[in-house]
């Protein structure tokens, strides 16, 4: 979540001609973990309480899922599409384009993560299937096939090409432009990754310990890695920070290395690093209200960027860092408060987390 709204804010500051590049590398590239990552997670605790030797009960799954997800990606999409119009003057869309908007998950520029999401639900099934006979050797081709797909899919010039080539009244090319927001292939081994550690908890576990000097040397090396290709596209080659950011992202080589070192580091770190105990509740807090302050915090920035505009405060990189903060705290502050009368207007939590009360 602190990831997503790093890179969030991060687009705001590159409005700024003369942004700092250090900067926008911290917000724009060393957050690109938060992505994939929140795939990772998902897999994580859909298989850590699943017998995949069992068969699923599909129709029960999907129905407290579309409970937890569906639902909050409609009323959200909704809100923001009923703020947008009236901020921004637009009105509502037609029924047609509303029925695209949801299906592609461009309400706002964070939904896309649900839409994503839900087609991993619904293709359940083959994720267990490809967990229970994953291991080691299976899971390195995976990842080399996931390397080969995403550098095709973000860098073949012919590809690209062609659908940027496409009429705009094409049927085909909202479906190729926004193939991110629903092409599960794009972060099936990370969410095969995620499962396979669930299932493999206790082996898992005692990698963590015996390697935790080597996991963290790999986090660093490839963000070193992913930071030094962000660098030479703007030093060397002659991008500017938004083209670079555009180019050395999660889906780049060096960016699933990052991925991949990223995920099994913070597990490890938050499972065996000792660290101050007064951090605990800080860190339960962000924990259990993420998902709500990840749906809300464009609507803080959205305020918060025009209050600064209209002020005429430029977005500076000491402005950023406490936007970024103040953007933080706002969503940390909303999500709370909405929680807190959810449990007395049960209805709120349900539409807008996907939390129902617990059966007595």
């Amino acid at each position: 979540m602190m990831g997503v709204i790093a890179i969030h804010v991060g687009s705001q500051y590159l409005m700024n001609q003369t942004a700092n590049v250090h900067l926008i590398a911290l917000l724009e590239v060393a957050s690109r973990f938060s992505v994939p990552i929140f795939f990772f997670i998902s897999a994580f605790g859909l298989f850590y309480n699943l017998d995949i030797h069992e068969p699923l009960d599909y129709r029960a799954f999907m129905k407290k899922r579309f409970r937890t997800v569906l639902i909050p990606y409609l009323v959200w999409s909704a809100f923001y599409l009923l703020h947008d119009g009236l901020f921004y003057g637009v009105g509502f869309p037609d029924p047609l384009h509303l029925l695209s908007i949801l299906f592609f998950g461009t309400a706002k520029y964070q939904l896309y993560f649900l839409v994503i999401l839900i087609w991993f639900y619904l293709l359940m099934p083959l994720w267990i299937a490809i967990v229970r006979r994953a291991g080691k050797v299976s899971l390195i081709l995976l990842f080399v096939a996931q390397l080969g797909f995403d550098y095709w899919s973000s860098f073949s010039v012919a590809f690209n090409t062609f659908v940027y080539a496409l009429p705009d009244h094409s049927l085909l090319k909202p479906f190729l432009m926004y193939r991110l927001n629903y092409w599960v292939v794009h972060y099936v081994f990370i969410f095969v990754l995620g499962g396979y550690l669930a299932v493999h908890i206790q082996e898992f576990q005692r990698f963590m310990k015996e390697n935790r000097r080597a996991i963290t040397v790999f986090f660093w090396a490839s963000l070193v890695w992913l930071l030094a290709y962000y660098y030479q596209l703007i030093f060397e080659t002659g991008y500017t920070p938004l083209e670079a950011i555009n180019t050395a992202h999660q889906l780049s080589p060096a960016g699933l290395f990052y991925t991949l070192a990223s995920s099994v580091f913070f597990f490890t770190i938050f499972t065996y690093q000792k660290y101050p105990g007064w951090l605990n509740p800080i860190l339960h807090q962000l924990g259990r209200h993420s998902y709500f302050a990840y749906l809300v915090h464009p609507f803080f920035i959205t305020y918060a960027a025009t209050l600064l505009q209209k002020s005429g405060h430029l977005m500076t990189a000491p402005v950023t860092i406490a936007f970024y903060f103040v953007i933080l705290g706002l969503s940390m502050i909303a999500a709370a408060l909405c929680r807190k009368l959810g449990e007395r207007l049960s209805i709120l939590n349900e539409w807008t987390i996907g939390v129902y009360p617990r059966k007595k």
